[in-house]
């Protein structure tokens, strides 16, 4: 039996910012961002958006496009690192969704019995929704599951982070006999625990919140005692602030932000390192006769995670030339590359340059355009390299693809596809790039207030999608869909 993806569906915002427009903002030079990083435009979430519309715009797309009966759909897993709520999964917030609307048509229990569950591994958690999606499909010969992936890539203003943000969200359709992508069961794997990357839960101390909140007040012309931070932290547990605010830690507030603390540098060599790993792992698990012959060329294609779009031309180059160094035809080439900056140089040799061209480089296309996607972004440059042979007219029927995904924190996981018959089918139902082209630019000053939540209407008149409705005063979120 073969199993693998049958159908794959995104979501893109419909609005995004023009990296031109960014960097006028910011003061920095566009031309480094753009020839430099590979950066265009970052799509950003509207205001009625989040990630479960759009998990669930996509997964409702996939629905629809396949024809399915939604009560044969036993397993919606969502990979997301922007998770809604710190118990309730996220996903459950897409079924939701798509009980509305699928009720009509399949009744209000067409998805009473799909499992479902947030996987969550910074950007290689919807990697694992897949495999893990993949692995209970190959159990059941009548066994179809989604595996779905949201996120909203949101730094500080600011930081060195801020321009390669993105958000969107995807659906792959998991099943016997697809029509896409063929995916065995050899899976590298690389974990190593580090802090590259992460969103920590931070203790903000109750007093330290006082003298904040009273210096703003003093900068804006109010006379205050200096001692009353201190009477106002001895009067706090007794006040209904301690439990509606603190809860029960009145001595400190629980902080969370969607905003990440990060190394970047480090967050590179740590993600050369585990796919590194990763690479061998899935090599030792293949047959004798493939071993021998770098993995780099067998496969027609390869697909990486991309925080942004030329992280792969900085961080593939070591891998490329790690699976050569004992090949004599290039020993010649190796020898004369200077040690100082050794990975700069094999980036730059005419063997590499075809390399990343023929197999690299159809992957960047739409992440420039859309920006980091998180858990999502190496299925985006999935999508995008085989859009690319499309429109170029290629034939992939039967090659190989290489997946190259990697999570801070950090784990590395490398898989293959082979390409079926019916792949053409699938990506010109997708259109991806006419839909990237029909967005909406939004200026520097809306990006500011949508980067600030101060909006209090869409941009965008919403239609044809899942919106949120509203978000009670006990934090629960409601949704609609809006024809």
């Amino acid at each position: 039996m073969t199993v693998g993806i049958d159908d794959i569906a995104l979501h893109i915002p419909r609005l995004y910012l023009d990296i031109e427009d960014f960097a006028e903002l910011r003061r920095l030079p566009a031309a480094k961002l753009q020839r430099g990083l590979g950066l265009q435009a970052m799509s950003l979430p509207d205001v009625h958006e989040d990630p479960a519309t759009m998990g669930a715009n996509a997964a409702a797309r996939l629905i629809e496009r396949s024809g399915l009966d939604p009560r044969r759909i036993g397993r919606i897993y969502l990979g997301t690192e922007s998770a809604l709520d710190g118990a309730k999964p996220t996903a459950t917030y897409i079924l939701e969704m798509l009980t509305e609307r699928f009720a009509p048509a399949w009744g209000e229990d067409c998805f009473l019995h799909c499992d479902v569950v947030d996987l969550t591994f910074a950007c290689i958690g919807a990697v694992d929704a897949l495999h893990n999606t993949l692995d209970w499909v190959r159990g059941g010969e009548d066994r179809i599951g989604i595996a779905v992936f949201a996120d909203h890539a949101r730094y500080e203003r600011h930081s060195p982070g801020e321009y390669t943000q993105g958000a969107g969200g995807g659906a792959l359709l998991v099943k016997h006999d697809p029509r896409l992508l063929v995916i065995d069961d050899a899976w590298g794997v690389c974990t190593t625990p580090v802090h590259d990357f992460f969103k920590p839960r931070r203790r903000m101390p109750a007093r330290e919140l006082f003298e904040q909140v009273l210096d703003l007040a003093r900068q804006a012309g109010a006379e205050l005692p200096h001692d009353l931070a201190a009477r106002m932290e001895a009067a706090l547990p007794d006040s209904p602030l301690a439990e509606s605010l603190f809860h029960e830690d009145a001595g400190a507030l629980t902080l969370h932000r969607d905003s990440p603390t990060f190394d970047g540098p480090f967050s590179n060599e740590c993600y050369v390192r585990a796919l590194s790993n990763a690479l061998a792992n899935f090599r030792a698990q293949l047959d004798e006769t493939r071993r021998g012959t770098p993995l780099t060329e067998q496969w027609a294609r390869i697909a990486v995670h991309l925080p942004y779009a030329r992280q792969g031309h900085r961080m593939f180059p070591e891998l490329w030339a790690e699976e050569r160094r004992e090949d004599p035809a290039f020993a010649e080439l190796f020898a004369s590359l200077p040690e100082d900056d050794w990975r700069r140089a094999v980036a730059k040799t005419d063997d590499y340059l075809a390399f990343a061209e023929t197999r690299l480089d159809r992957g960047l296309l739409a992440s420039s355009q859309v920006g980091n996607q998180y858990t999502g972004s190496v299925f985006l440059a999935l999508l995008s390299t085989l859009a690319a042979d499309l429109a170029e007219g290629n034939e992939l029927s039967g090659e190989r693809i290489g997946l190259c995904a990697y999570g801070s924190g950090a784990k590395a996981k490398v898989f293959e596809a082979v390409v079926q018959e019916g792949w053409r089918d699938v990506l010109a139902a997708e259109d991806l790039f006419p839909r990237l082209a029909e967005r909406v630019r939004v200026s520097a000053d809306r990006y500011e207030q949508l980067h600030r939540g101060s909006l209090d209407a869409s941009v965008r008149e919403p239609a044809g999608e899942f919106v949120l409705d509203a978000v009670g005063e006990d934090g629960a979120r409601r949704y609609r869909w809006v024809a």
